[in-house]
């Protein structure tokens, strides 16, 4: 998948073509200004969103979401029990669902489901509401949210360093999985049966159906 990471080989070309321009110092002036005027419209955000909505702080404008269909929210949530009961059993970290705002150095994401490993979330405090840089998400598509999810979030949580990207599809009910390899996500799996198991989450394996099926997802339960 083609991104627009800013790091390594195309950060230095980029670099490399601003420092070309004769009036590049009035370029990342211009830059700097609007940044900071989307830093104002992001603390903003900050003092407006409300616990009853659904919403993110994406490249200077406020997303939000609309309802779910039933199927997204069952796959988001057969997935998000499993993880935590696994998580919890092993004493692992945090698993958060849909309400979880993390804070990358941009933008703020609400993802459907995501996963700290257990040092970051010990310096979690019970009132928190914005978070650090996740080690693994999972982004359930939806009609309105997919080319997002394929797109802006895929680079930003890429160009982060968030180490496992998982991107789960109810409609034609298959899972695809991200890992970060050297800098970039590199696909391992995209499937709607077979086993996938998870390189953050150690020893996490489960069926794909049990993202999709409530009998699977009981059976899969009773076997972690």
């Amino acid at each position: 998948m083609e991104t627009l990471q800013l790091t390594g080989e195309m950060s230095n070309r980029i670099v490399s073509e601003i420092m070309n321009v004769p009036d590049a110092y009035l370029v990342l002036d211009a830059v700097q200004k609007a940044l900071d005027e989307e830093r104002k419209r992001r603390l903003k955000f900050y003092n407006d969103i409300t616990e009853q909505e659904k919403t993110e702080f994406i490249n200077g404008k406020i997303v939000v979401h609309s309802p779910v269909k039933m199927k997204h929210n069952k796959a988001s949530l057969r997935l998000a029990q499993l993880m935590n009961i696994y998580v919890c059993k092993h004493d692992m970290g945090f698993v958060g669902i849909e309400k979880i705002m993390i804070t990358l150095t941009r933008n703020d994401y609400e993802p459907d489901i995501c996963f700290f490993r257990k040092d970051k979330a010990m310096t979690f405090t019970t009132d928190q509401i914005l978070f650090p840089t996740a080690d693994l998400v999972v982004e359930v598509l939806s009609t309105s949210t997919e080319a997002r999810d394929r797109g802006v979030k895929f680079d930003d949580y890429q160009a982060h360093g968030i180490e496992e990207y998982w991107i789960v599809d109810p409609e034609n009910e298959t899972l695809e999985q991200y890992h970060l390899i050297d800098e970039k996500y590199e696909l391992i799996l995209k499937a709607s049966s077979n086993d996938v198991k998870s390189f953050v989450i150690e020893g996490f394996q489960i069926p794909i159906r049990a993202i999709f099926d409530d009998a699977e997802n009981l059976k899969a339960i009773q076997n972690l």
